[in-house]
Protein backbone atom coordinates (compact mmCIF):
# COMPACT_ATOMS: atom_id res chain seq x y z
CA UNK A 1 0.00 0.00 0.00
CA UNK A 2 1.12 3.36 1.39
CA UNK A 3 4.88 2.09 2.03
CA UNK A 4 6.36 -0.19 -0.41
CA UNK A 5 9.88 -1.54 -0.85
CA UNK A 6 10.55 0.72 -3.84
CA UNK A 7 9.90 3.40 -1.39
CA UNK A 8 12.23 3.22 1.74
CA UNK A 9 14.75 2.22 -0.45
CA UNK A 10 14.70 5.17 -2.21
CA UNK A 11 16.95 7.50 -1.37
CA UNK A 12 14.17 10.44 -0.98
CA UNK A 13 12.72 8.29 1.78
CA UNK A 14 15.62 8.80 4.01
CA UNK A 15 15.74 12.86 2.81
CA UNK A 16 11.94 12.94 3.94
CA UNK A 17 12.23 11.70 7.12
CA UNK A 18 15.24 13.56 7.86
CA UNK A 19 13.46 16.76 7.14
CA UNK A 20 10.67 16.06 9.67
CA UNK A 21 13.27 14.84 12.16
CA UNK A 22 14.35 17.94 12.08
CA UNK A 23 11.34 19.79 13.56
CA UNK A 24 10.21 16.64 15.26
CA UNK A 25 11.04 17.71 19.19
CA UNK A 26 8.51 20.83 18.82
CA UNK A 27 5.67 18.37 17.50
CA UNK A 28 6.51 15.98 19.99
CA UNK A 29 5.94 18.47 22.67
CA UNK A 30 2.42 19.55 21.06
CA UNK A 31 1.49 15.97 20.65
CA UNK A 32 2.41 15.35 24.58
CA UNK A 33 0.35 18.22 25.67
CA UNK A 34 -2.83 16.80 23.17
CA UNK A 35 -2.40 13.74 25.49
CA UNK A 36 -2.56 15.08 28.25
CA UNK A 37 -5.46 17.75 27.76
CA UNK A 38 -7.60 14.39 26.40
CA UNK A 39 -6.84 12.91 29.93
CA UNK A 40 -7.80 15.98 31.96
CA UNK A 41 -10.75 16.82 30.19
CA UNK A 42 -12.18 13.75 31.67
CA UNK A 43 -12.14 11.43 28.82
CA UNK A 44 -10.92 7.64 29.60
CA UNK A 45 -7.64 6.64 29.03
CA UNK A 46 -9.16 4.46 26.35
CA UNK A 47 -10.90 7.00 24.67
CA UNK A 48 -7.54 8.88 24.67
CA UNK A 49 -5.20 6.38 23.32
CA UNK A 50 -8.57 5.44 20.27
CA UNK A 51 -8.48 9.24 19.57
CA UNK A 52 -5.23 9.40 19.36
CA UNK A 53 -4.88 6.46 16.73
CA UNK A 54 -8.10 7.10 14.79
CA UNK A 55 -8.04 11.02 14.32
CA UNK A 56 -4.57 12.24 13.79
CA UNK A 57 -5.16 16.03 13.81
CA UNK A 58 -4.27 18.12 17.01
CA UNK A 59 -5.90 20.91 15.84
CA UNK A 60 -9.05 19.29 15.57
CA UNK A 61 -8.59 17.43 19.15
CA UNK A 62 -8.01 20.67 20.55
CA UNK A 63 -10.87 22.13 19.35
CA UNK A 64 -13.24 19.59 19.89
CA UNK A 65 -11.79 18.76 23.74
CA UNK A 66 -13.71 21.63 25.46
CA UNK A 67 -16.49 21.13 23.66
CA UNK A 68 -17.08 17.06 24.53
CA UNK A 69 -16.14 18.80 28.51
CA UNK A 70 -19.03 20.71 28.18
CA UNK A 71 -21.26 18.07 27.06
CA UNK A 72 -21.82 19.90 23.58
CA UNK A 73 -24.45 18.02 20.73
CA UNK A 74 -21.96 15.75 18.63
CA UNK A 75 -23.24 17.81 15.35
CA UNK A 76 -21.42 20.56 17.12
CA UNK A 77 -18.08 18.99 18.19
CA UNK A 78 -17.98 17.88 14.22
CA UNK A 79 -18.79 21.29 12.92
CA UNK A 80 -15.79 22.63 15.03
CA UNK A 81 -13.62 19.73 13.97
CA UNK A 82 -14.88 20.07 10.40
CA UNK A 83 -14.16 24.32 10.34
CA UNK A 84 -10.79 23.68 11.31
CA UNK A 85 -9.28 21.19 9.10
CA UNK A 86 -10.90 22.79 6.12
CA UNK A 87 -7.35 23.83 5.37
CA UNK A 88 -6.91 20.88 3.89
CA UNK A 89 -8.88 20.79 1.22
CA UNK A 90 -6.45 23.58 0.09
CA UNK A 91 -3.68 21.37 0.94
CA UNK A 92 -5.53 18.36 -1.31
CA UNK A 93 -6.15 20.50 -4.37
CA UNK A 94 -3.12 21.05 -4.39
CA UNK A 95 -1.44 17.78 -4.08
CA UNK A 96 -4.25 16.43 -6.93
CA UNK A 97 -1.87 16.73 -9.37
CA UNK A 98 0.83 14.87 -7.69
CA UNK A 99 -1.23 12.08 -6.38
CA UNK A 100 -3.97 11.26 -9.21
CA UNK A 101 -1.99 8.42 -10.29
CA UNK A 102 -2.24 6.44 -7.08
CA UNK A 103 -5.09 4.03 -6.24
CA UNK A 104 -8.06 5.56 -4.60
CA UNK A 105 -7.10 3.66 -1.28
CA UNK A 106 -3.63 4.76 -1.25
CA UNK A 107 -4.50 8.07 -1.91
CA UNK A 108 -7.10 8.09 1.07
CA UNK A 109 -4.09 6.97 2.96
CA UNK A 110 -1.79 9.40 2.18
CA UNK A 111 -4.69 12.57 2.84
CA UNK A 112 -5.09 10.63 6.69
CA UNK A 113 -0.96 11.39 7.18
CA UNK A 114 -0.86 14.55 5.68
CA UNK A 115 -0.43 17.25 7.85
CA UNK A 116 0.72 21.00 7.84
CA UNK A 117 3.98 20.46 8.27
CA UNK A 118 4.29 17.72 5.57
CA UNK A 119 2.45 19.31 3.09
CA UNK A 120 5.10 22.83 3.51
CA UNK A 121 8.12 20.43 3.14
CA UNK A 122 6.69 18.60 0.30
CA UNK A 123 5.57 21.11 -2.11
CA UNK A 124 9.02 23.29 -1.20
CA UNK A 125 10.87 20.25 -1.80
CA UNK A 126 8.73 19.29 -5.16
CA UNK A 127 7.40 22.81 -6.57
CA UNK A 128 5.98 21.05 -9.37
CA UNK A 129 4.30 17.42 -9.83
CA UNK A 130 6.78 14.72 -11.46
CA UNK A 131 6.09 14.14 -15.09
CA UNK A 132 7.97 10.89 -15.65
CA UNK A 133 7.59 7.20 -13.14
CA UNK A 134 11.07 7.86 -11.94
CA UNK A 135 10.14 11.46 -10.74
CA UNK A 136 6.85 10.20 -9.18
CA UNK A 137 8.44 7.45 -7.75
CA UNK A 138 10.92 10.63 -5.65
CA UNK A 139 7.84 12.08 -4.53
CA UNK A 140 6.71 9.47 -3.28
CA UNK A 141 9.01 8.31 -1.43
CA UNK A 142 9.78 11.56 0.25
CA UNK A 143 6.71 12.05 1.02
CA UNK A 144 6.25 8.32 2.71
CA UNK A 145 9.30 8.98 4.85
CA UNK A 146 8.33 12.41 6.08
CA UNK A 147 4.62 11.00 7.18
CA UNK A 148 6.29 8.00 8.49
CA UNK A 149 8.24 9.65 10.85
CA UNK A 150 5.76 12.52 11.08
CA UNK A 151 2.93 9.93 12.35
CA UNK A 152 4.72 7.89 14.75
CA UNK A 153 6.38 11.11 16.27
CA UNK A 154 3.21 12.75 17.14
CA UNK A 155 1.59 9.02 17.96
CA UNK A 156 4.12 8.60 20.03
CA UNK A 157 4.11 11.76 21.87
CA UNK A 158 0.54 11.71 22.42
CA UNK A 159 0.00 8.14 24.20
CA UNK A 160 3.10 9.17 26.31
CA UNK A 161 1.56 12.19 27.29
CA UNK A 162 -1.99 10.22 28.29
CA UNK A 163 0.61 7.67 30.20
CA UNK A 164 1.51 10.55 31.98
CA UNK A 165 -0.98 13.06 32.41
CA UNK A 166 -1.13 13.20 36.44
CA UNK A 167 2.37 14.17 36.50
CA UNK A 168 2.57 16.60 33.60
CA UNK A 169 0.19 20.16 34.24
CA UNK A 170 -1.15 21.59 30.77
CA UNK A 171 -0.02 25.08 32.20
CA UNK A 172 3.52 24.05 31.12
CA UNK A 173 1.93 24.63 27.86
CA UNK A 174 4.41 22.85 25.61
CA UNK A 175 1.90 22.83 22.83
CA UNK A 176 3.34 26.00 21.62
CA UNK A 177 6.09 24.42 20.63
CA UNK A 178 4.49 22.77 18.01
CA UNK A 179 3.38 26.07 16.83
CA UNK A 180 6.60 27.97 16.64
CA UNK A 181 7.99 24.06 14.90
CA UNK A 182 5.38 25.18 12.10
CA UNK A 183 5.85 28.90 12.38
CA UNK A 184 9.64 28.46 11.21
CA UNK A 185 9.20 26.19 8.05
CA UNK A 186 6.05 28.79 6.67
CA UNK A 187 8.50 31.45 7.27
CA UNK A 188 11.06 29.65 5.49
CA UNK A 189 8.24 29.41 1.96
CA UNK A 190 8.58 33.05 1.79
CA UNK A 191 10.91 33.73 -0.46
CA UNK A 192 8.92 35.74 -2.85
CA UNK A 193 7.00 38.97 -2.20
CA UNK A 194 3.45 37.29 -2.90
CA UNK A 195 4.09 35.09 -0.40
CA UNK A 196 5.15 37.19 2.46
CA UNK A 197 1.84 39.25 1.46
CA UNK A 198 -0.22 36.33 1.64
CA UNK A 199 1.62 35.35 4.70
CA UNK A 200 0.80 38.86 6.15
CA UNK A 201 -2.67 38.93 5.28
CA UNK A 202 -3.54 35.39 6.96
CA UNK A 203 -2.45 36.11 10.21
CA UNK A 204 -4.26 39.78 10.17
CA UNK A 205 -7.45 38.12 9.44
CA UNK A 206 -6.58 35.25 11.74
CA UNK A 207 -6.06 37.41 14.80
CA UNK A 208 -8.90 39.93 13.57
CA UNK A 209 -11.38 37.53 13.40
CA UNK A 210 -10.58 35.31 16.51
CA UNK A 211 -13.41 36.00 18.25
CA UNK A 212 -15.65 33.81 16.08
CA UNK A 213 -17.37 30.63 16.99
CA UNK A 214 -16.18 26.81 15.61
CA UNK A 215 -12.71 28.73 14.80
CA UNK A 216 -13.98 30.20 11.80
CA UNK A 217 -10.88 32.57 12.18
CA UNK A 218 -8.77 29.99 10.51
CA UNK A 219 -11.18 29.16 7.44
CA UNK A 220 -11.28 33.66 6.97
CA UNK A 221 -7.58 33.95 7.27
CA UNK A 222 -7.24 31.17 4.50
CA UNK A 223 -10.08 33.04 1.97
CA UNK A 224 -8.47 36.25 2.29
CA UNK A 225 -5.37 34.86 1.73
CA UNK A 226 -6.17 32.89 -1.08
CA UNK A 227 -8.48 35.74 -2.71
CA UNK A 228 -5.64 38.81 -2.12
CA UNK A 229 -2.56 36.70 -3.98
CA UNK A 230 -4.93 35.55 -6.99
CA UNK A 231 -5.87 39.49 -7.19
CA UNK A 232 -2.29 40.47 -6.54
CA UNK A 233 -1.08 37.39 -9.15
CA UNK A 234 0.68 38.86 -12.36
CA UNK A 235 -0.84 37.02 -15.64
CA UNK A 236 1.59 33.95 -16.29
CA UNK A 237 0.68 33.40 -19.85
CA UNK A 238 2.63 35.83 -22.27
CA UNK A 239 0.10 38.15 -24.52
CA UNK A 240 -1.04 36.60 -27.76
CA UNK A 241 0.87 38.03 -30.60
CA UNK A 242 -1.02 40.02 -33.65
CA UNK A 243 -1.30 38.38 -36.81
CA UNK A 244 1.01 39.50 -39.34
CA UNK A 245 -0.79 41.63 -41.97
CA UNK A 246 -1.40 39.92 -44.90
CA UNK A 247 0.03 40.15 -48.39
CA UNK A 248 -1.79 42.43 -50.80
CA UNK A 249 -2.55 40.75 -54.05
CA UNK A 250 -1.26 43.56 -56.52
CA UNK A 251 -2.04 41.67 -59.34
Amino acid sequence: MFLRPAHYRHAEFRHGARDLLAVAPGFAAWGLMTGVAMVKSGMSGFEAVLMTVLVYAGSAQLAAIPLIVAGAPVWVILAAAFCVNLRFVVFSAHLRSYLMHLPRLERMLTGFLTTDLTYVMFVRRFPVPGEDPAQRLAQQAYLAGNCCVGWTNWVASSLIGVALANFIPTSWGLGFAGILALLVITCSMATIRLRVVAAVVAGAVAVLAYALPLKLNILAAIAAAVAVSLLLEKPLLPAPAKPADLPVDKA
